[in-house]
């Protein structure tokens, strides 16, 4: 299946309770063909606006830091764990991840990455492991079924706790290197 049949397909989703609340729903945006994936959390009250991913403050920081590791967005695959907003935008419940999960699967086999980068706590659970501490996991590959995963801060984080954005920016170069040796390929 396609990435925009996948759109179509659950543009008018009702599976979980968040799309009571939303505007849109955020499937993601991108190059569907690239081997480089980036998962976050959930749309926040900007992405529900305009029914994009990482438009709002923590989208902008994670453009400087997709320029500066030289990785342009237009040449990668954005997602969210989670396709409608969260009220309050608090972080994704697991029932709401999992039901979820299933558009999130059916991405992944239309845009068969190699590289998937989860963006905080919420997808690295989800996708990596329930048990996962984000401050503990990050910055270390974990690789499944032949994909590379790495778990890092979400730019959100890094907003709240600009002491992170160090150890994001050796994440940042490690995921740089992996996508570099891939297209090198």
């Amino acid at each position: 299946m396609e990435i925009e049949e996948i759109y179509r397909k659950y543009a008018r989703c009702t599976r979980c309770p968040l799309h009571r609340g939303r505007q849109h729903i955020v499937m993601g945006e991108g190059n569907p063909e690239s081997p480089l994936m980036f998962v976050g959390e959930g749309p926040g009250a900007e992405e529900d606006r305009q029914g994009r991913p990482f438009v709002g403050r923590a989208g902008q920081l994670l453009d400087k830091m997709l320029e500066a590791a030289e990785i342009p967005r237009k040449d990668i695959y954005i997602t969210n764990i989670v396709k409608c907003r969260p009220p309050g935008n608090r972080t994704p419940e697991d029932e709401e991840m999992e039901t979820c999960k299933v558009i999130l699967r059916e991405q992944f086999v239309a845009i068969r990455p190699v590289i998937i980068v989860t963006l905080g706590s919420a997808p690295t659970r989800s996708l990596i492991d329930p048990q996962a501490r984000i401050t503990r996991v990050r910055g270390k590959w974990v690789e499944r079924k032949g994909v590379r995963m790495m778990p890092t801060f979400h730019p959100a984080y890094l907003l709240r706790n600009p002491s992170g954005k160090r150890d994001a920016w050796r994440d940042f170069q490690a995921v740089r290197d992996a996508y570099r040796e891939v297209l090198a390929r």
